[in-house]
């Protein structure tokens, strides 16, 4: 009989600050999300530090005395990993690591090994070392002893991980050569994405793990990788859908998070040119996410910075099957009734409700619940972009010529 196989998970810690701008529901937000990036990681988080200040200590991020409390911990637990919520600058990482003698990693360097992880074509792990190459050229010096002591694990995957050896001028000629890398093969996906006619392009956007990739797979039959983890996709997956008589095309693409790297939307120029050259966005939401408006304000943000802000969107408000409001007992005075105690037919009644003139839709992509309504709806508005691109094509509709026909005169 065999034996099942353990996952072995690395202890770590997770720490933040709360500041003017950041409250601590906020910074508690924050780590839950850096938790869940520790675990799609292949770690386990042991426990939560956080300080209050008025602004990052430029040398520890945090206090001293917190610092002292920290490593104290690590000594008394084990700690293999301390991961800070924000992006650490060189020095601060550099003194971080000689005082707590255990691997420091922020959010950028999890986020980009989780993507290590991820990647699974050639453009994708050239993609992801870019991104690698960029964040470490800066944080070189001192760094390659710690690697040396710190074999495998969260981090540990890329360039670091084979080339202790590597000096800022090696490292500047690994860019410039992933950059042409990349220059030709975006080229060649963007032959790829001009060879596919005039046919209207729909692009799935959303946060993280919000069911993209289980839409993607109901919509057009396919087999997309799914799994509740953060970033399960990478690589972008163009299907071609066909709703009544209507065909057109479909893409699945990487998720968005807070705090996206820089070097991410850098080195994944060509996956989000899907978005950039889409005839219209589904962007998708996990209503069941206490957080989810939240989540859309990022994404519209990601949106808005790569220029894709402006484009037609049908809002899919999903997971309605896990949404689970708070309960609230009228006879209570004491507790406030806010956003998180609505119902769905009380956010229905909210701007989600009418937002982009009547086009939010609330479904279950699992369970298929208000999945004809979601068909109609896209199939309106794929149509509605195929009519203005091709005016007087009667073969998709035999009553638009008939009807548009002083238009033509």
């Amino acid at each position: 009989m065999l034996e099942k196989e353990t996952i072995t998970f690395e202890k770590t810690i997770i720490a933040g600050i709360v500041t003017k701008g950041q409250n601590e529901d906020k910074l508690n937000e924050y780590l839950d999300e850096l938790e869940f990036l520790t675990f799609t990681a292949g770690g386990e988080v042991i426990k939560r530090f956080f300080q209050r200040m008025e602004k990052p200590n430029p040398k520890t991020f945090l206090g001293t005395g917190k610092i002292e409390e920290i490593h104290l911990y690590i000594k008394e637990h084990d700690i293999k990993t301390v991961i800070f919520d924000d992006e650490l600058t060189p020095s601060q990482q550099k003194n971080l690591t000689k005082i707590l003698d255990i691997k420091v990693l922020d959010r950028t360097n999890l986020i980009l090994d989780i993507f290590a992880q991820r990647a699974e074509t050639s453009y994708a792990r050239t993609q992801v070392e870019l991104a690698q190459c960029i964040y470490l050229l800066p944080r070189l010096s001192g760094m390659w002893t710690h690697l040396e002591r710190q074999r495998g694990g969260i981090g540990m995957r890329g360039p670091g991980e084979t080339e202790i050896e590597t000096d800022r001028r090696i490292v500047r000629d690994r860019i410039a050569l992933l950059k042409e890398k990349i220059k030709t093969i975006d080229k060649q996906m963007g032959v790829q994405r001009g060879n596919r006619g005039a046919m209207v392009r729909v692009a799935l956007v959303g946060y993280t793990n919000v069911g993209k990739s289980t839409l993607m797979n109901v919509i057009s039959k396919s087999e997309v990788f799914v799994e509740n983890k953060l970033f399960a996709t990478l690589d972008t997956t163009v299907r071609k859908v066909v709703i009544k008589n209507l065909p057109f095309l479909l893409s699945d693409t990487v998720g968005f998070i807070r705090k996206l790297p820089t070097q991410l939307i850098d080195s994944f120029k060509s996956t989000l040119d899907e978005v950039r050259e889409a005839d219209l966005l589904l962007h998708v939401v996990d209503i069941s996410h206490p957080e989810f408006e939240h989540h859309i304000e990022s994404v519209n943000q990601i949106l808005q910075d790569i220029k894709s802000g402006d484009k037609p969107v049908i809002m899919v408000f999903n997971k309605i099957d896990a949404y689970k409001p708070l309960v609230i007992d009228e006879d209570d005075l004491i507790t406030e009734k806010t956003a998180r105690h609505n119902t769905l037919e009380d956010w229905k009644a909210t701007w989600m409700g009418t937002v982009g003139e009547d086009k939010a839709l609330f479904i279950s992509a699992t369970s298929k619940e208000n999945y004809e309504e979601f068909r109609e709806k896209v199939y309106e508005a794929v149509r509605a972009i195929h009519i203005s691109r091709f005016p007087y094509n009667n073969f998709l509709y035999p009553d638009y010529k008939e009807n548009h026909a002083e238009e033509k005169e």
